[in-house]
């Protein structure tokens, strides 16, 4: 049995998110609110909103991760709400971790967030960057996003609602 395997449960509806994304399909990921509470309120918030919706991948580097959740497809952009404190965690970054981008001070997380793309290349930021999710299912379409800093023709989130959502 897979580490994938094991983490792929039952999960709660209302602690799992649905994204559709450009670039072929839709990605499910589990929220850990026994991680980092505080952060997954504000996904939560920010979906309800529909703040996700035609928001490009605007940072993508291969073997790394892809990089979302700024309004502005800058990397300098936010939503409406104040910075978040940083709640890290020993959680392991992974394939298909969900971390939230902040800046040099860790209690500036807003609304951005990241997705690794392999077991090795976010590893480091264990500890130092907050974890609030795991995919558990979809990551080809993740892998799929077009690359770039920012990407020529980016990748977008079509949609993005958390389970319990009609």
């Amino acid at each position: 049995m897979t580490a994938a395997t094991q983490e792929a449960k039952a999960a709660d509806p209302a602690n799992t998110i649905e994204m559709e994304v450009s670039s072929g399909g839709k990605v499910v990921i589990e929220l850990l609110p026994d991680i980092a509470p505080q952060h997954v309120e504000r996904i939560k918030t920010l979906i309800s909103e529909g703040f996700y919706d035609d928001i490009i991948f605007h940072r993508v580097i291969s073997g790394f991760m892809a990089q979302t959740g700024d309004p502005t497809g800058t990397g300098m952009g936010g939503s409406k709400y104040p910075d978040l404190p940083a709640e890290f965690s020993d959680y392991q970054y992974k394939r298909g971790t969900v971390g939230m981008a902040r800046s040099q001070s860790p209690d500036s997380a807003n609304s951005q967030f990241f997705i690794c793309f392999t077991d090795t290349g976010c590893s480091f930021l264990t500890g130092q960057y907050t974890v609030f999710g795991q995919v558990t299912e979809g990551m080809e379409y993740i892998d799929a996003v077009a690359v770039g800093e920012p990407p020529a023709n980016p990748d977008k989130i079509v949609s993005m609602k958390t389970g319990s959502a009609e």
